[in-house]
């Protein structure tokens, strides 16, 4: 793809889906920051066909439309959409979008993204290297501008390992052991879940109906971190997790070349907010097993890397590998006249 002249009045359009909701910014083709940007705070949904088409663009268009509204004769010249579950959950996305967007908003030119390729290109930028995207779970994704490797990322009961809900988990099983007398047990993790669940024996109950058990096991990982440094079973839970991230990092980033080449290996997500009790034995781990990389905090979110993606394919520049699933750029087709309405908020 050869670049191209951009022309004032064209704008391109980022989108980030993921489970707290849907946000949508408006940038120029050469700008570094969005114009504006908007929310809807409900999630799009999912069902038996994966991502709800319909539902994703219920949510997009409005918003899309307030951030053209005003901008005279506003051409969407491309736009990228990141959203979680793409990879595995996308099909309708991808058999629908493309054809919906240039008829509603004439876009020409779309990329469909998992969200770790976005958090990648938010993080990373179009260079060779990898980012490890960890909140409630954990995903690592690197690439040497050839192609994709993926690392976990398989949710709380197959993988997601170092993540959120897998140390909370550790820590809560931890307590739990404490409470029942076995080995490996905390004293100082029984008492957390005490004051934060109450009584240990009735967490079983509060916990197995509740659909979001994920993000519940994982609002105990703070309550591990805090006590790392005093309680030697909650210092061995965050370096075992940093033992699984590094493992995932090393997987997916690139080999050292001959040419003795240093890569990113960026880290981005809730879960890094945690600190030194996770970083510092985070950091032993990625230099024994990356000595040829560097690690480094992610410089932008999943939005700003769908932002990136959108300016790279508006101009012909996007370098990161295209694959069916993780970073879908469908041949364009022709532009339908969008439907009016862009000069309405």
């Amino acid at each position: 793809m050869t670049s191209r002249r951009h022309e004032p009045g064209e704008y391109v359009l980022a989108v980030d889906s993921g489970g707290s909701g849907l946000r949508v910014a408006l940038g120029t083709v050469d700008g570094d920051a969005p114009l504006a940007t908007a929310a809807a705070a409900e999630p799009v949904r999912t069902g038996p066909a994966g991502i709800d088409a319909a539902h994703l663009l219920e949510l997009l268009l409005p918003a899309a439309r307030h951030l053209l509204a005003g901008r005279g004769d506003a051409t969407v010249v491309a736009a990228a959409l990141g959203a979680a579950g793409m990879a595995t959950l996308g099909d309708q996305l991808r058999a629908e979008l493309p054809a919906a967007l240039a008829a509603a908003l004439g876009v020409r030119r779309l990329a469909l993204a998992a969200d770790a390729v976005t958090a990648y290109a938010g993080a990373v930028g179009q260079r060779p290297g990898a980012v490890v995207a960890a909140g409630t779970g954990l995903i690592a994704l690197g690439t040497d501008l050839t192609q994709w490797r993926r690392a976990d990322g398989w949710g709380h009961l197959l993988g997601d390992s170092g993540g959120g809900a897998w140390i909370g988990r550790a820590g809560l099983d931890a307590a739990m052991r404490a409470h029942d007398g076995r080995r490996g047990g905390s004293a100082a993790l029984l008492s957390r879940l005490e004051a934060v669940f109450g009584p240990a024996q009735e967490l079983p109950g509060l916990l197995y109906p509740r659909t979001d058990r994920p993000a519940v096991l994982a609002s105990f990982a703070p309550e591990v971190a805090a006590c790392a440094a005093h309680d030697p079973v909650a210092g061995a839970i965050l370096r075992d997790a940093a033992e699984h991230i590094a493992e995932a990092a090393a997987a997916v980033c690139p080999a050292a070349g001959l040419d003795g080449a240093e890569y990113e290996v960026a880290l981005t997500g809730g879960l890094f907010r945690m600190g030194d009790p996770l970083l510092v034995p985070l950091r032993e781990k990625l230099a024994q097993r990356l000595p040829h990389a560097r690690a480094v905090p992610g410089s932008g979110d999943p939005l700003t890397g769908a932002l990136r993606i959108a300016q790279a394919l508006a101009t012909g520049g996007l370098r990161l590998p295209h694959h069916p699933t993780l970073l879908c750029v469908p041949v364009p087709s022709p532009v339908s006249a969008p439907e009016k309405g862009h000069d309405q908020g």
